[in-house]
């Protein structure tokens, strides 16, 4: 028997219920919401959906009972009581005309990763993928991916893949910085742990902000302008993108199977009205539908997509951790960042990624805020750099000292605490610094410069928590630079084995 009814068919069904009133609306639940779920701990915990207007709604969960009666609207919300952590999965039951059960849902801690292509890069295609992808067997580590569906206007829902466990079957699909991070706190705290996996390859910082915080800030006249010359052009760009992406995706197989260089541009697919790339598109879409889902953090890998605009992210990326955090009612969550690793870039200058790498530097402002520094783990010639662990892993030892008061791990490379000039030579005194060593000889990657703000490679050698930085052509040092170059050379190191932070002093 064909199932099909028409339109009509269905209209006239849901006309005869409103009228007659004995249908009732299937409960539904939020998005973030299904089977194998990691709730977070000790903290209240929100539930939301829809049902039928003024119907009364109760959710189960390990002995507490919460009830609600839906609004006019059919929406409903309740707050669990905080709880702590539990590894044994239970069920989660919503009940009312009709009821949902969600099967093991656990209670740990919750992350949102997010950003492009290097946050959304997945497991299976990391260095160690296979290996790592063969063993991921933890039911305490857990992930759920958000589907690339952005949005002009706030959107209240998105689809997901569904919570799923780590297994070699799941977690190829899995960020690989997400799972690394989230593995390496479920073994040190033995407690479940849940990313929530929300990126986009390519995509810039705008398009994870909030609008209205965008339009406050100094960069909205410029993005408006260029928005309103993107959208003349769109209908044109919408139009010639399938052949010239076939086209491209063509050359880069035969480049796979024949070494024949792609020398195809890639064609970045147009922007306008409804795509990642509008301003807010992302954060309406994929972002704000998972409030206010309760979270422990976030972890945010992105700026490659705006190097050269250095000057607009020292503002945009603190207001969009601003907007972030705005929308979720728990107060300054921790927001954690990955700063840009080394990567050469064909940029003539040779600073634009370190001008970036700073300004994501001052997003630290702010409170509850870190960087991860992966100056050393990048890929001088590929942007997407396939050793994903370190990040993962550096990510975690940030959260496990500064959130769970794992004190005795080391969290931080080593960063410069204070200078001074003893004539010729140029002395930097590093907090984090246990270890201080250098793993190049020569040790390398510093510069000096004199009054005349020209610097020149420099002489560097360690002596306990200082390093002495001299230079033959600078005679009375007054600034000096580390690692502060796209793709610069990378000496310091702490007993921990995380490098130090690039540094530049000509701007303090």
């Amino acid at each position: 028997m064909n199932s099909f009814r028409s339109p009509a068919i269905c209209v006239l069904v849901v006309i005869a219920c409103a009228l007659a009133n004995p249908c009732s609306a299937q409960i539904m639940l939020a998005s973030p919401f299904t089977d194998h779920a990691v709730l977070q701990r000790d903290v209240a915990v929100p539930v939301w959906g829809q049902a039928t207007p003024r119907e009364k709604i109760t959710v189960s969960f390990r002995g507490q009972s919460q009830a609600v009666t839906t609004g006019t609207d059919g929406r409903w919300s309740i707050q669990l009581a905080p709880q702590p952590a539990h590894v044994e999965g239970a069920d989660l039951i919503v009940s009312g005309t009709s009821t949902i059960t969600l099967h093991d849902v656990v209670v740990g801690e919750v992350w949102l990763a997010s950003g492009q292509s290097n946050m959304e890069w997945p497991l299976k295609m990391d260095r160690n993928g296979k290996a790592a992808v063969a063993v991921a067997n933890s039911a305490l580590v857990r992930h759920l991916k958000i589907e690339k569906s952005p949005s002009d206007l706030p959107a209240a829902s998105v689809k997901t893949s569904g919570w799923q466990t780590a297994t070699p079957e799941t977690a190829g699909d899995f960020s690989a910085i997400g799972y690394y991070f989230a593995n390496e706190l479920a073994q040190k705290l033995g407690i479940p742990v849940g990313v929530i996996s929300s990126s986009w390859g390519g995509t810039p910082i705008e398009s994870w902000l909030a609008k209205a915080e965008l339009e406050k800030t100094s960069a909205w006249p410029g993005f408006h302008a260029k928005w309103l010359e993107l959208l003349k052009v769109f209908p044109q760009k919408i139009a010639e993108y399938p052949a010239l992406d076939i086209a491209w995706r063509q050359a880069d197989d035969e480049e796979r199977a024949s070494g024949k260089k792609n020398l195809l541009p890639w064609p970045q697919p147009p922007i306008g009205p409804g795509t990642a790339y509008a301003p807010g598109g992302a954060f309406n879409g994929m972002i704000l539908p998972l409030a206010p889902y309760a979270l422990r953090g976030a972890i945010w890998y992105q700026g490659e997509s705006n190097v050269g605009r250095h000057g607009e992210y020292r503002e945009l990326l603190p207001a969009l951790i601003r907007s972030w955090r705005t929308a979720w009612p728990q107060g300054d969550y921790p927001f954690f960042i990955v700063q840009l690793p080394n990567y050469a870039d064909n940029d003539p200058t040779g600073r634009q990624w370190a001008q970036l790498r700073e300004a994501q530097e001052s997003a630290l402002k702010l409170p509850a805020t870190a960087l991860a520094i992966t100056i050393d783990v990048g890929d001088a010639v590929d942007l997407h750099p396939k050793n994903k662990r370190p990040v993962g892993e550096r990510l975690a030892l940030i959260a496990l000292n500064q959130i769970h008061g794992q004190k005795t791990l080391e969290w931080c490379g080593p960063t410069v605490q204070s200078m001074h000039t003893e004539g010729a030579v140029m002395q930097i005194k590093f907090t984090h610094a246990a270890g201080l060593t250098s793993r190049t000889t020569p040790t390398t990657g510093f510069e000096l410069a004199g009054a005349d703000q020209v610097f020149h490679a420099a002489a560097a050698q360690v002596e306990g928590d200082t390093v002495r930085v001299i230079a033959p052509d600078v005679a009375a040092p007054v600034a000096v630079r580390y690692a502060w170059m796209n793709n610069p050379p990378v000496s310091l190191y702490n007993s921990a084995g995380l490098p130090a932070a690039p540094f530049r002093t000509d701007n303090w």
